[in-house]
């Protein structure tokens, strides 16, 4: 007589779990590492700047280059997307001037295919809202986010000076910065905190966090309201203080692509040190922490 077992469960590797962010197999305890406030604010935050940046590229493609100083010097453009034709005025190439030395982009930057046929835009249609060339549209998605997104930033950094989160979990300590070139070295060899070490943003961390929500913020805020003419008659100093409106649109458009930039960096950093156990923690609010682990 024979008895059949069950084969056993296959078991998913350390190394593995810890990627994936699953929950840890050994010992472990759940932290609530995000109150409802600041998962609120962060997803908000993550849908605005998404529409701010696709808006803002429809914008741009309405006169796809950036200047210095208070005028449009057409002649020397820092940047700028330009596109050629044939003798029939079909699109050929695209380029990207930058500093006026020129960069083929053809497919890209300054020209790019929309239904099927090679057209003269700064920035392809799937990178831009809408899609097709809006600026009236485009504007009004990116005013009425923008609003949207200044209003939630003032709100969280209300929140986080009251409660003492920017003061207990963002503001950096001098032991925060002593351990920043180990904390780089970690990150280049993608080891990060496990453990006890985990209940608490790292000084990398807190750094980047303050540069988006005390500097990088407050700037691109500054510089959007500097390219109203409204705005710059009521407040005359802020097209002095960027040094003219052509000046704080060529700030506003690199802290824009500062942005992308971070969210990047900030998904990549989701991703390997532990994707679910970190979307979980930012949707539920609790964060896995195996015991033991240092």
């Amino acid at each position: 007589m024979t008895v059949e077992t069950a084969a056993p469960a296959p078991r998913v590797p350390e190394r593995l779990r810890s990627l994936l962010g699953l929950t840890p197999s050994g010992p472990h305890y759940f932290f609530y590492r995000h109150k409802t406030w600041v998962r609120i604010a962060h997803w908000l935050n993550a849908l605005c700047l998404a529409i701010l940046l696709m808006s803002g590229l429809g914008i741009f493609n309405a006169h796809p280059a950036l200047y210095w100083g208070n005028g449009s010097n057409f002649d020397h453009p820092i940047l700028s997307f330009t596109a050629t034709t044939d003798d029939t005025g079909a699109v050929t190439k695209g380029w990207t001037w930058l500093f006026e030395k020129p960069h083929d982009t053809t497919g890209l930057f300054g020209a790019s295919r929309q239904d099927g046929t090679l057209t003269a835009r700064g920035f392809p249609d799937w990178a831009t809202l809408p899609g097709p060339q809006w600026l009236a549209m485009a504007r009004q998605w990116h005013f009425a986010f923008a609003w949207i997104l200044a209003i939630n930033g003032v709100l969280f950094l209300l929140y986080a000076v009251w409660s003492g989160h920017a003061r207990r979990d963002l503001a950096p300590t001098g032991r925060d910065i002593s351990h920043l070139p180990r904390e780089i070295w970690d990150h280049v060899r993608l080891k990060f905190p496990h453990g006890e070490t985990a209940r608490r943003y790292n000084g990398l961390q807190k750094l980047a966090y303050c540069f988006v929500l005390f500097i990088l913020g407050p700037l691109i805020v500054a510089t959007g309201l500097t390219m109203s003419p409204t705005m710059d008659a009521a407040f005359p100093i802020l097209p002095w203080i960027f040094g003219g409106r052509q000046s704080a649109r060529t700030i506003h458009f690199f802290c824009a692509f500062s942005f992308l930039g971070f969210f990047l960096v900030h998904i990549a950093m989701v991703v390997l040190s532990g994707t679910w156990n970190n979307l979980r923690s930012m949707v539920t609010g609790w964060y896995a922490i195996k015991k033991g682990d240092l």
